[in-house]
């Protein structure tokens, strides 16, 4: 193989359901932590021979969940010992992290495995949002937490931000943006509240409001700022390696409950409870990817993002219409390689093309 790849670890527990949250993720399991990454274990060494991983193959992490700052570093350490000679030099290794559990401590324990970025879920610095998301920290835990990792010495940091939650108005994620500013970060990601089935929020969707125009103003005034928006919801002066590979659509190996991997063209998927998982960490199911499935996806990845679309991959149709676009300027062309400057067409663009 020899190829570069992701590695992506689910962390299934929270200390609180954000009424949003349609993620695999429960707030009442905790005494299972300890067998729960026993078993990731199993499943970890188990996808390394699937992948056939070798030495410094790995090119980046990313912890996720759930909130992996309710796992201790000491329970996480195994599992860094068994990846570490796998892991490329200079690799990108992310957590998330939640304000309230993201402790000095837990921090510097990340830190002393090798962590070397961390994306705190934020959400807005505004106490009434946060209560209605039913968020578990406050305004200043959030600036402390993510100041703490700055003094530690994590010199990347991001954190997330979410619109169009009912109420939100031009002045509020104003003033959450500037103190989004205000602090160590080098990365924003700015996401449109969705409503999703089996979520608190399913019930009462009012709360989701459209307005395609707060949209256009989180991004206008990320950018002001001077962070590049390089896909429809990231913005940075450092790009996450780990989220362009994901675009590119590399292999990447995903374990814990409720992850997702992909070699070559299958997606694999563990079972998503935990007691199950715990059970039986091998018991995952595999869903094969047609040509077509495949090549939908690069295009809506490719032109959500700076990644772009390959030209070569594209039949003489698709060719003529992406042709078409560019005469339009709503592609543009460099290398052989098309790309959208407007991220929030991408999916129009998608399916002109596709015809």
């Amino acid at each position: 193989m020899g190829e570069k790849m992701l590695l992506y670890i689910h962390i299934p527990y929270c200390d609180s359901k954000c009424h949003y949250c349609a993620f695999n993720s429960y707030v009442d399991k905790f005494d299972t932590r300890k067998n729960y990454m026993l078993a990731l274990e199993i499943q970890l060494t188990f996808e390394l021979e699937r992948f056939k991983v070798k030495a410094q193959q790995i090119e980046t992490i990313f912890i996720g969940g759930g909130t992996p700052s309710t796992v201790s570093p000491e329970l996480y350490e195994p599992i860094f010992k068994l990846l570490k000679p796998l892991i490329k030099n200079g690799a990108e290794i992310t957590t998330e992290a939640n304000p309230n559990s993201a402790t000095k401590a837990w921090l510097k324990g990340m830190y002393d495995l090798g962590v070397n970025r961390v994306s705190f879920g934020v959400q807005s610095f505004d106490m009434v949002k946060l209560k209605a998301l039913n968020r578990a920290h406050s305004t200043k835990q959030a600036i402390e937490a993510i100041n703490h990792a700055h003094d530690i010495g994590y010199k990347n940091l991001s954190l997330d931000l979410i619109y169009n939650y009912q109420g939100d108005t031009v002045e509020l994620l104003k003033s959450d943006i500037e103190k989004a500013f205000s602090l160590p970060i080098n990365h924003i990601s700015a996401y449109e509240l969705t409503i999703e089935g089996g979520t608190k929020f399913a019930s009462t969707p009012t709360v989701r409001q459209e307005d395609d125009e707060l949209a256009f103003f989180v991004a206008k005034n990320i950018k002001e700022k001077g962070f590049k928006q390089y896909e429809i919801s990231n913005f940075g002066t450092y790009q996450s390696e780990h989220n362009k590979g994901y675009w590119k659509l590399k292999d990447y190996m995903g374990v814990g409950a409720g992850a997702v991997g992909f070699l070559t063209d299958t997606r694999y998927y563990p079972v998503t409870d935990i007691e199950s998982y715990i059970n039986n960490p091998l018991n995952i199911q595999e869903e094969p990817l047609t040509k077509e499935e495949l090549l939908t996806e690069k295009l809506f990845l490719g032109w959500r993002s700076n990644i772009g679309v390959d030209r070569t991959i594209l039949d003489e149709a698709m060719q003529k219409q992406a042709d078409f676009l560019v005469e339009k300027e709503k592609l543009i062309i460099v290398n052989n390689t098309y790309y959208n400057e407007n991220y929030f067409i991408a999916d129009e663009l998608v399916l002109f093309v596709l015809g």
